[in-house]
């Protein structure tokens, strides 16, 4: 069963308080009662997450969900969700869920007013270069990525040095610095597309070094790459799958592209958060495994009946920061925007919507 993180009280007031959005005032903080109304409007929600959300939790837990959902026509919000919030924010509040890329393209064609992206930081900021006049904003600024610290902008310019001519292909798990340094943005999706795009016999693949290995498999592309890895991926072995396998003979593998290359060879399947969803829907194997980031089995779940899931999965703490408590106060008050230097929002720009207009 997943952990809820039951984060619904106020901040301290002795906290330091983000700056609030500019051009907005605060609004009065709704009372959170769990009433029959809130419990009809929310009926629904809890349908999909009884299975991973205990019931006694849930009169908690729905006046934030049915708040948020109230404030966000009030501010004209779109809320952006990756795969890997929990169920409550994946199903109760979020306007539009997806992996990075489906998130990347949905950021360019919304026309809210205002982004709250539930996810991480560079998700953030690729809202923001994609929306330069919006407003967004990330529920929790400490909410980072170990693959995007992993470099630097001035790292990228030392690669440019080293391999002069080279093109630079950057994850969009990465900072704006970053994408601004680079030719052109992928995604744990479309990386072999983005790489053979650039009819280049040989490509900088950055900063995920297994992502690189996995993709240097499926190219002709000499790939070059950076040591980055994402803390999350990189914990799995090959080892426990095999040892899972014993257990269980039935199951199929679903790994991460993130993963080491020898834990993709265990795998029946690898793709990027979207594609693993896609195939247990058109597969829908009798016993499943994601071997990926906690909440991606729960999230799916409801949409899957009759397939069972083994949950060896690995939590993302920077995830985990975004709660429905921190939503509701970044909504009610304005507070934790994203802003990106308009120099560098430019240069960035270009390197995800070389990224975005690919063709399939």
């Amino acid at each position: 069963m997943a952990t809820i993180a039951l984060d619904i009280g106020h901040r301290p007031a002795a906290s330091a308080a983000p700056a609030r959005a500019s051009g907005f005032a605060p609004l009065e903080r709704p009372e959170l009662a769990y009433t029959p109304e809130v419990a009809e409007a929310t009926a629904p929600v809890y349908e999909k997450v009884k299975d991973f959300i205990p019931q006694i939790e849930w009169p908690v837990l729905a006046p934030v969900i049915h708040a948020i959902n109230k404030l966000k026509k009030e501010r004209n919000a779109v809320i952006l969700a990756h795969n890997y919030m929990t169920p409550e924010i994946f199903h109760g509040v979020a306007d539009i869920v997806g992996d990075s890329l489906a998130l990347a393209k949905e950021a360019a064609k919304t026309d809210a007013d205002v982004i709250v992206q539930c996810g991480v930081h560079f998700m953030a900021e690729t809202a923001k270069i994609l929306n330069p006049d919006k407003t967004v904003l990330i529920p929790d600024m400490k909410a980072g990525c170990s693959l995007a610290e992993s470099i630097t902008a001035a790292d990228v310019r030392a690669l440019r040095e080293k391999h002069p001519g080279v093109p630079i292909v950057t994850y969009v798990n990465t900072s704006a610095d970053v994408k601004a340094e680079c030719d052109i943005c992928c995604t744990s999706a479309n990386a072999v597309q983005v790489v053979e795009s650039l009819n280049a016999p040989k490509v900088l693949l950055i900063p995920d070094q297994y992502l690189a290995a996995n993709v240097a498999r499926q190219t002709d592309v000499e790939i070059l790459t950076w040591a980055g890895a994402c803390e999350v991926h990189e914990r799995f072995t090959a080892a426990e799958l095999r040892e899972y396998r014993e257990i269980e003979p039935s199951v199929k593998i679903i790994a991460h592209p993130e993963c080491p290359p020898e834990v993709v060879d265990e795998a029946d399947f690898t793709g990027s958060t979207a594609g693993m969803i896609d195939w247990v829907k058109q597969n829908r194997p009798g016993k499943v495994m994601l071997v990926t980031e906690c909440s991606m089995a729960d999230n799916i779940a409801s949409e899957t009946p009759g397939v069972d899931y083994v949950r060896p999965c690995n939590l993302c703490p920077h995830m985990k920061r975004i709660t429905l408590s921190k939503i509701l106060d970044a909504l009610v008050e304005m507070r934790d925007e994203v802003t990106v230097d308009p120099g560098i929002a430019a240069r960035a720009r270009q390197s995800v919507e070389r990224m975005i207009n690919l063709k399939s």
